[in-house]
């Protein structure tokens, strides 16, 4: 018997899990299913235990956790470096190619509409064929899509090879955080999905540092290309001196064991996904209407930031570099803390609240003068959009089906960026043809205002979706099996044991008897 209150049953439906889902956001217990070992559920409230030291979680992780951790993280801020190395060279590469700025977002849109078809497909590759091959593959792609970027020399070109690096990049995440995440214990991975989501902030961190290392000069901008390059050829070449996830592994090793040489299916892992689409249907919905808020609170808020301080601040490359930099440091900072907070303070609070105080902090934002100020200022609201943010790698782990770690996630979280693709370009359209008076009576494009305007109304977007949405903070995955493979019962049941074998083949003995 459990000493936890019990709780009402989980309610279904969409409209009635909204009802819940919202009142359970206001009691401090969380409603959680529990499953024995008969495959009895019940439901019941059970308090979040007190945040431990976070050197203790840390500790808790084997070497071999950490080394997953660590090329996953790895993985997802080359990603980041490799995607931010045009952002925050907008200016640059409109000299570069004679267009507008507006113009040379068209690559941010494009880069963002094809990573949901790179997301799919390497996703899926991921739950049937572990997390190696296809992250390898993935990375040392675009490090060489990053060189031939640079050998682009009409715009034309540019835009074709931008979007064939989409393509690729979006087989990263779903892979990355699977295999970084997966493995962690229960009460670890608040803080450490923190770190990982900062691993976005960190690229973009480290390609504004390459950017002010290598000057204003219009050219300089293929130096960062070339470093964005190295670095993901670097990762992959990394990745392939580790192992298999635990999870492929193991499965393997029962597949083995049980006499199956073929191992799981073609055709009973479809069926699978099948089956889990069909039954997941609105919770696939939900998180990408999720990831498409979260995903235009990022680019909205952070594409066009460069731009902003360059054309509406009259601010020098260097000043606008260093002040980019500091910014998303806080975003790391933020991250890291508010993922750690979350294990406790719950997931959703953790996102709404950090979402409700980054749109109090706007006014601060784009009002202020100078390089300190706008440091400051970015950095305290990247604190707490990155804050929500680093919420995010561990509860669309949570809220996806076990056996689809992989391709769920990045599925979700790329579609999502497939429909707020746009971002960065439509406010660099707005502002083009919006102006603002500054104090010296120069008239500039209006960055600061459009900015504002619209991560106030992504922000309240997000903590209205996320109040009515799901949370399963603290669910047990680390023994779900591959996609694929189900757990058979002996014939005979004084065999006393159990085997592993693909869906297909249980179907195909099932008929047989029959």
């Amino acid at each position: 018997m459990s000493p936890n209150e019990p709780a009402e049953p989980i309610a279904t439906g969409v409209f009635a899990v909204a009802k819940q889902s919202f009142g359970d956001l206001f009691k401090w217990k969380q409603r959680v299913l529990i499953t024995n070992e008969y495959g009895e559920e019940r439901t019941e409230w059970q308090a979040p235990e007190p945040l431990p030291n976070p050197f203790s979680l840390f500790a808790q992780l084997s070497l071999r956790d950490w080394v997953f951790f660590i090329v996953g993280w790895c993985a997802w801020t080359a990603d980041a470096f490799d995607f931010h190395a045009l952002s925050i060279q907008t200016t640059k590469l409109a000299d570069y190619y004679g267009q507008s700025k507006t113009n040379i977002t068209t690559a941010i849109t494009l880069t963002l509409l094809l990573r949901s078809v790179g997301a799919a497909f390497f996703g899926l590759a991921g739950d049937k064929f572990g997390r190696k091959w296809p992250m390898v593959f993935n990375m040392i792609v675009l490090g060489v899509l990053q060189i031939a970027t640079i050998y682009s020399s009409t715009f034309q070109q540019f835009l074709a090879v931008r979007s064939l690096f989409g393509l690729f990049m979006g087989g990263v995440y779903g892979n990355a955080v699977a295999m970084a995440l997966e493995n962690c214990p229960v009460n670890a991975r608040g803080i450490m999905s923190g770190i990982m989501q900062s691993g976005y902030s960190a690229g973009y961190v480290f390609a504004a540092c390459a950017n002010l290392g290598v000057g204003g000069e219009t050219d300089t901008w293929k130096i960062v290309f070339w470093i964005a390059a190295g670095l993901s050829i670097g990762v992959g070449l990394v990745r392939i001196l580790f192992p298999e996830s635990k999870q492929f592994r193991e499965a393997k090793a029962a597949r083995k064991a049980a006499g199956d040489k073929g191992g799981h299916t073609t055709s009973a892992f479809w069926q699978e996904t099948k089956n889990m689409l069909a039954k997941e249907w609105k919770m696939c919905l939900y998180c990408i209407l999720l990831m498409t808020w979260f995903n235009y609170y990022s680019h909205t808020s952070q594409d066009s930031y460069t731009t902003f301080m360059l054309t509406q601040k009259e601010m020098e490359n260097a000043g606008a570099s260093r002040a980019s930099i500091l910014m998303k440091v806080g975003a790391c900072a933020g991250g890291t803390t508010i993922g750690y907070v979350s294990q406790w303070f719950g997931r959703r609070r953790a996102i709404i609240v950090s979402a409700l105080l980054s749109a109090t902090l706007i006014p601060a934002w784009i009002l202020p003068e100078g390089e300190s100020a706008l440091s400051a200022t970015g950095f305290f609201i990247q604190f707490f959009i990155q804050g929500a943010w680093g919420v995010i790698p561990i509860h669309l782990n949570e809220l996806s089906p076990p056996a689809f770690r992989s391709s769920f996630p990045g599925i979700t979280y790329q579609l999502g960026n497939m429909i707020s693709s746009p971002s960065a370009q439509i406010v660099n359209a707005i502002a083009e043809k919006t102006f603002v008076t500054l104090d010296n009576g120069d008239r500039v494009s209006a960055y600061g205002p459009v900015m504002g305007v619209a991560t106030a109304i992504i922000a309240l977007g997000i903590a209205v979706t996320t109040a009515f949405g799901p949370e399963k903070r603290g669910r047990k995955f680390e023994q779900a099996r591959a996609a694929g493979v189900v757990v058979e019962p002996a014939k005979d049941i004084e065999e006393g044991f159990y085997e592993e074998k693909p869906a297909t083949e249980r179907i195909e003995k099932v008929e047989n008897k029959s």
